[in-house]
């Protein structure tokens, strides 16, 4: 049985290789497959890069390297006490890109990889090829729904949770139970996840500082909105998306409903396309894999006329 402190348990074996870069001032780790046109995955809470384990297989098989990596503090990536403000994780993956030796890639991501996909196209633009957002849209438009609908208010509940010191993180680590309650409340699927799911991600979560680094992305998004550091967020985040875009969402989505993803196309000045798929939830990749490859192979294919 491994340690806690045993990162090898999120190394998980598969057709894939484990790699690991040095970028922007930390090491990531990414499991890497296929020759092409680079794709970069990046996965939401509370997971980590094991969340495409469906999708690396099928984009590499469709002509395409897939570099599903660890965000920062999760899984085997550096866990820094610092640095999970939107502005440093969307450098984060710039810099892996450049680091891997691409100039560009098209940047796939859920829920929090969503937001960062999302935030690549302004503030890493020179690297962004291309965005695609599942569970996620636009922030602004996320921003906006949080304020002034009370169904997503009532849905942000877990959010509001994890702006307290301490008892978020010992949830985390206390065992299972926090992660299977807050994936099946968000899944659309009955019964999933499984056990042997929800206790990957659970232990994953004890690795140390992952679950403190987790709780910090969201307590950057809630803190920095009356700081200067939020207000500059929004001013970025404002700038139209001039590349490709596909948004896709679950309609059973619990975290973030499918009211409340409407509108993410006006902040778009380039190509923009749109599906929403019934019954799947917030984890759609996991949810919906057969849906979710069709989905990305079929529009990353159409990008090389674009």
């Amino acid at each position: 049985m491994p340690s806690p402190a045993d990162v090898s348990r999120v190394l998980i074996d598969g057709p894939w290789q484990h790699r690991f870069v040095a970028a922007n001032g930390a090491r990531f780790h990414v499991a890497e497959s296929g020759e092409g046109p680079l794709v970069v995955l990046l996965h939401g809470f509370p997971e980590f890069w094991w969340a495409w384990r469906d999708q690396i297989p099928a984009l590499a098989d469709a002509g395409h390297r897939v570099a599903a990596l660890d965000l920062r503090g999760y899984g085997a990536s550096d866990k820094p006490p610092q640095g999970y403000d939107t502005f440093t994780l969307a450098a984060d993956v710039a810099a892996v890109i450049r680091c891997l030796g691409e100039r560009q890639a098209t940047v796939v991501g859920h829920g929090w990889g969503g937001w960062i996909a999302w935030s690549m196209a302004s503030m890493q633009p020179d690297v962004t090829r291309a965005v695609a957002s599942l569970g996620m849209p636009h922030p602004l438009v996320l921003r906006q729904a949080s304020a002034r609908s009370m169904r997503q208010v009532r849905a942000n509940a877990y959010l509001f949770g994890l702006q307290r010191p301490f008892v978020p993180e010992r949830q985390m680590v206390a065992g299972p139970r926090y992660v299977r309650r807050l994936m099946s409340a968000w899944s659309g699927r009955p019964g999933w996840p499984s056990g042997d799911v929800s206790q990957l991600y659970a232990d994953a979560l004890t690795l140390p500082f992952v679950a403190h680094s987790a709780a910090e992305y969201y307590r950057w998004v809630m803190r920095s909105v009356m700081r200067s550091d939020g207000r500059r967020f929004v001013a970025r985040l404002s700038q139209p998306v001039g590349v490709p875009v596909l948004h896709v969402h679950g309609e059973s989505d619990g975290c973030v409903l499918p009211e409340s993803s409407i509108g993410s196309q006006q902040w778009c000045s380039g190509r923009y396309d749109e599906t929403l798929l019934p019954g799947v939830g917030h984890f759609i990749p996991e949810e919906a894999p057969d849906a979710t490859n069709r989905l990305l192979i079929d529009w990353l294919g159409s990008l090389s006329g674009s």
